[in-house]
């Protein structure tokens, strides 16, 4: 875990998240440039009004490639819509994953408390087979039961793991002083 900052912005009707987490370092790193692909699973948790009432939890898993010869990432976003994206840096990998994290605001009154918890962790090669493995994923969506299991459980050694979070605070705030 890091404890590092979870810079906010609310743009229209959507809270995006500019997280100060470089997740392509460490062992990811070390299997990226063994030319093994690497999957990371994202979750992204908003509470309203306290931490007991999840207002709304979205999750996707990003698998993440690296080309030896032209050092540059691709990246493919697994949950409807799929999308692929290549011939980019670490660093606008990192960015594109998590601009794909936004949140629906739609039904979050200005005035009201919220908290915002976002996550991020890298699959073990021949772990459990992440958030998307073979029942984790079904017509109406990811299982939940899957999720919790997945972020519950303490990371593995040696598994890059982050969790960052910012609150209380309101939409009003929020916008009030620019949106971050």
């Amino acid at each position: 875990m890091f404890a590092e900052e979870l810079i906010l912005h609310s743009r229209e009707n959507r809270l995006e998240f500019q997280p100060q987490i470089h997740f392509l370092t460490g062992q990811p790193l070390a299997r990226l440039r063994n030319a093994a692909e690497v999957p990371f699973d994202f979750q992204v948790t908003l509470w309203s009004g306290n931490r007991n009432h999840v207002f709304r939890r979205i999750a996707d898993q990003f698998v993440v490639s690296f080309d030896i010869w032209e050092e540059k990432y691709s990246v493919t976003k697994l949950k409807a819509p799929r999308k692929t994206v290549s011939n980019l840096s670490a660093a606008a990998i990192e960015s594109w994953c998590t601009s794909q994290m936004a949140i629906d605001l739609t039904g979050l009154p200005g005035n009201e408390k919220f908290w915002a918890r976002f996550e991020v962790r890298a699959e073990n090669p021949g772990g459990d087979g992440g958030l998307f493995r073979t029942g984790g994923i079904s017509d109406s969506g990811i299982s939940l039961t899957r999720l919790i299991e997945i972020f519950s459980r303490p990371p593995q050694r040696d598994q890059f793991h982050a969790a960052l979070e910012a609150g209380p605070l309101t939409l009003d705030e929020l916008r009030r002083r620019g949106g971050s």
